[in-house]
């Protein structure tokens, strides 16, 4: 199915591991020789053949697996067949379709399981050790196979095999900011996936890849276009091509969604109101969504960017965001559909600092929101920064089930030049206690619904997707995808277990090389963070494509899109005074960490001039005077990505050379702005400095 994987597999048969030249595009679906010779004999025991007993394309999807991965990674031929085989197989089915194997599921991983959930599990057939893999669906038994096969890649060992694992979240997503003509907001990895000239009549084997791809790491759903939507997405014409692309990807689990434009009804329906509340409007709408599930009956739904950026929305007409959602919800809610309604929303009219808007805008609506509505609030309260405090939303709005929305395209963090493993992000962020109701109501609670027993629970990654060979535009921006699934899926996997896995699954097994592309990846999120943000700065970059730094940057129309707004840095001192003494953003999180965050001395330093303004000459936890701490963390900056290239260029006869030279380009790449970066930002900060 990857198209390089056979000349890969053929090379392996005849002589061994081996150097073959990758570009990347298989991902961590990578399957190659087992090259730990006991690891390999305890697979070749375990698994002489697999079953697959059930019909449908999802099934016959496990058996091309399959059919893909055993024998390269078992360096033997391994029969697959739907019907049963003498030997130590692999079953892999439904419990319905493995009913003759009189494996039963106990009522206890039944409540795990869910429609989702899979089990893996030794277990002996006719005195026969077999392996089975099963679920309640056939979408369950895929993610298990997936699983299994990932037991496998990184060396892992079968004997008393017994895992039984369901999804925390519900609905894992990734939201691709992708536009009609094929380009991508945000998108740096070449052109959108989705050829829409070409569909409905013509499809691309690389859209049953990239199900693949996400089906392997558990994902379930896809929202197709940009949340700056246009009208013409809603057409009937572009309705039949999405249609086509949903029935691609649906045997691999994912479910199609997509980005309504609120203005919809003026633009197609020929109405002079977009009002929720009118009668029309709201019928009109209810109209679409019928027309919609007539063409795709496992529609997802809509997601929705109102009153934001210039984007149309409920309050033109005096209504509120609850009413907007609400009116949607109640199209889809007789088909089973979702809203996901944005909050990224940033009125300064509302209050002077732009962090705070949001919360005060929504807080009012808590409980107002349909059933089947989410709330969507990016994970930090400004935008995708390389480090935020959580939003204050998590927490403050219990009655409504909310849907972190994560980035995985490094819209801020180095793009796709940069090397940013972001798991360590997103673990702060969902480890990040709310106390909500006092202590032990961590962010990933209200994520998965358990903090305030929501049935609904959801989670979105802006996607990193796009035509180029890699994929993500960048060898390593492939883990963010891989990473941003495995959390997904649990939350409590750790960055360095999700890291061990992908490297082991792209890279290799080998341990020294494994150790040390580990430790580039683990470092580099503090690397990003300290060469561009240190100690709680935030939006110094470019205007306009958020690349490299410009903290001088003040030529905007509106005051939040300049750099000065944020940092504030004069002769007096530098950072944002959200204090009670300031804008009292502080005071939009819960005690104790509102006191916590006020503090200057108990504010941690990571947020420090997010919260606080402080004099130049201000002495910080490692003795030095704050400006001598900003010029210590960008000079660390630098030299940390000078020690991912020496570390790197140590693997050269460990990885193929055409992937290794990539990367090695890429780091030059980031090593030459890391320096850029630090030599802008301590001139310009440099200039104040010198008289505080």
């Amino acid at each position: 199915m990857f198209r390089n994987i056979a000349v890969c597999i053929i090379m392996v048969f005849l002589t061994g591991p081996v150097l073959c030249a990758e570009n990347g595009y298989e991902l961590w679906l990578r399957y190659r020789r087992t090259d730990d010779p006991a690891r390999l004999e305890e697979y070749r025991r375990a698994v002489s053949g697999a079953v697959i007993p059930g019909k449908g394309a999802t099934s016959e999807i496990i058996r091309s697996e399959f059919r893909m991965a055993l024998p390269a990674l078992l360096d033997k031929p391994v029969p697959v067949s739907s019907k049963p085989m003498r030997g130590n197989t692999v079953l892999a089915g439904t419990s319905k379709a493995l009913k003759m194997t009189r494996f039963r599921i106990s009522k206890a991983d039944a409540r795990r399981l869910n429609e989702e959930g899979y089990i893996i599990r030794e277990h002996r057939v006719s005195g026969r050790r077999c392996i089975v893999i099963t679920g309640n669906t056939d979408s369950a038994v895929l993610y298990g196979v997936f699983h299994f096969l990932r037991l496998l890649q990184t060396h892992q060992s079968l004997d008393g095999l017994d895992l039984c694992s369901g999804p925390r979240v519900r609905l894992r997503l990734l939201d691709h900011w992708d536009n009609l003509d094929g380009t991508i907001e945000r998108g740096y990895a070449g052109r959108s996936l989705w050829n829409w000239d070409a569909l409905p009549g013509k499809t691309d084997n690389r859209y049953k890849d990239y199900a693949r791809a996400c089906a392997s790491i558990g994902i379930n759903g896809t929202v197709v276009n940009n949340v700056n939507a246009k009208a013409e997405s809603l057409t009937r014409p572009c309705l039949e091509k999405t249609a086509a692309l949903a029935a691609l990807i649906r045997p691999y689990g994912l479910r199609i969604y997509l980005s309504a434009r609120f203005s919809a009804p003026i633009e197609l329906g020929g109405l002079e109101t977009a009002d929720p509340r009118d009668r029309d409007v709201a019928e009109w709408w209810k109209r679409k969504t019928d027309e919609i599930y007539g063409l795709i009956p496992d529609f997802g739904g809509f997601l929705v960017k109102a009153n934001s950026e210039g984007q149309p929305g409920p309050q033109e007409y005096g209504a509120t965001h609850a009413d907007g959602a609400n009116m949607l919800a109640n199209a889809l809610a007789p088909h089973g559909g979702v809203v996901m309604w944005r909050a990224f929303v940033y009125d300064t009219r509302i209050d002077a600092d732009r962090a705070k808007c949001a919360y005060k805008e929504f807080t009012p609506l808590d409980g107002r929101f349909s059933p089947n509505a989410f709330v969507q609030v990016k994970n930090g309260p400004i935008d995708f920064q390389p480090r935020e405090p959580f939003h204050p939303l998590f927490g403050a709005m219990p009655l409504t089930p909310l849907m972190p929305e994560l980035q995985i395209t490094q819209e801020y963090l180095g793009q796709s030049t940069w090397l940013v493993f972001l798991a360590p992000q997103w673990k702060e962020f969902f480890d990040s206690d709310t106390y909500a109701r006092g202590a032990g109501f961590p962010v990933s609670a209200v994520a998965d619904g358990s903090a305030d027993a929501h049935a609904l629970s959801g989670i979105a990654g802006v996607a990193n997707t796009g035509s180029d060979s890699t994929w993500c535009g960048h060898l390593f921006a492939q883990a963010n995808w891989y990473a941003f699934g495995r959390l997904a899926w649990d939350h409590e996997l750790s960055a360095a277990a999700i890291a061990d896995e992908w490297i082991r699954m792209t890279w290799t097994n080998e341990g020294n090389t494994l150790r040390t592309i580990k430790r580039m990846m683990l470092g580099s999120w503090e690397t990003c963070v300290n060469a561009m943000t240190p100690l709680g700065l935030h939006h110094i970059m470019r205007e306009g494509h958020h690349y490299g730094p410009d903290p001088a940057f003040d030529g905007a129309d509106r005051a939040d899109w300049n750099s000065v707004y944020y940092h504030r840095a004069d002769s007096t001192g530098i950072g944002f005074d959200r204090s009670r003494s300031g804008s009292d953003a502080v005071s939009q999180y819960s005690r104790p960490l509102s006191e916590q965050f006020n503090g200057l001395e108990t504010c941690p330093e990571k947020f420090l001039l997010w919260f606080h303004r402080m004099p130049w000459n201000s002495r910080l936890q490692s003795g030095r005077l704050l400006r001598d701490e900003l010029k210590f963390r960008y000079d660390s900056g630098v030299e940390e990505v000078v020690q991912m290239r020496r570390d790197w260029s140590s693997l050269e006869d460990k990885i193929d050379a055409r992937r290794w030279n990539a990367v090695g380009r890429k780091l030059e790449a980031q090593e030459e702005n890391a320096r850029l970066w630090r030599r802008v930002c301590l001139e310009y900060f440099g200039k104040f400095a010198e008289g505080g």
